[in-house]
């Protein structure tokens, strides 16, 4: 199993064999071509869109590229209700049914869906599993809850969110109103909260984290990665040889990785 990821809204992509899937759809349809040209990947060969949930930034170009390539789109049925005056027409020939806390077979991927707590009608991430692998998608959510925690436990990839730094958003220029929705039960998660629930659910076979989500106006790579380590730290897991973290970036593409 292959995949790609970035930090907000580019696709994450997902290959085995000849098989390719998308999770979200957030940017315009033009920079999604040119972010999977980066890595060699084909619009046309993308066999399925999986979709999160239905904030801008994970839709946005979702029904320019599905109707141009002819791409089916999955999603659960709350999503499908609040996406579809965004996006506009999707044949009903693509238009597929993912319901949340379901798992989904892919040729030999299976992918699991799960609810999360983020502001959004019935938002879901993945946990995708492949010959004895298992990568975890998790951003857009205001805590792990013990459930989630069950789920995503000893993967061999995590792509968590990393949004923003604490003491950045509340120094910045955000008004209080969005600040208290980002540090709500329902916001985006931060940098500390990110390496917190990682030293809950990192287990022996976990090989590599990607920081993802981050805010452009309250976070920096470096900050996140070295607060998500401090963390880590602090609970007796190492980086190093046997454990990585990773940057990801809106603006290029992630070169595809083995799980």
């Amino acid at each position: 199993m292959c995949w790609q990821a970035a930090v907000r809204a580019t696709p994450r992509i997902l290959k085995q064999g000849s098989s390719a899937f998308l999770i979200d759809c957030g940017l315009s349809g033009k920079k999604m071509i040119g972010l999977l040209k980066q890595i060699g990947r084909d619009p046309k060969d993308i066999d399925a869109i999986l979709v999160t949930h239905e904030h801008s930034d994970h839709i946005k170009g979702l029904g320019v590229f599905a109707r141009r390539f002819k791409t089916p789109v999955y999603a659960n049925e709350k999503t499908w209700r609040a996406m579809s005056p965004v996006i506009g027409d999707i044949p009903v020939d693509q238009k597929f049914i993912f319901q949340t806390g379901t798992v989904k077979s892919f040729g030999s991927m299976d992918i699991e869906s799960f609810e999360v707590s983020h502001d959004a009608a019935e938002p879901m991430f993945f946990v995708i599993r492949h010959d004895g692998k298992k990568l975890t998608l998790l951003t857009d959510l205001g805590y792990v809850s013990e459930h989630i925690k069950g789920i995503i436990e000893d993967s061999d990839a995590y792509i968590i969110e990393a949004n923003h730094d604490i003491q950045m958003l509340m120094m910045g220029r955000y008004p209080w109103n969005v600040k208290r929705r980002i540090l709500g039960d329902t916001g985006p998660y931060s940098n500390e909260d990110a390496g917190l629930a990682l030293t809950q659910v990192l287990g022996n076979r976990t090989k590599s984290i990607y920081l993802a989500h981050l805010s452009k106006d309250n976070n920096m790579k470096e900050l996140a990665r070295m607060s998500v380590e401090q963390k880590l730290e602090q609970y007796g897991i190492h980086i190093g040889e046997d454990l990585g973290i990773y940057d990801t970036d809106p603006e290029k593409a992630t070169k595809l990785t083995a799980v």
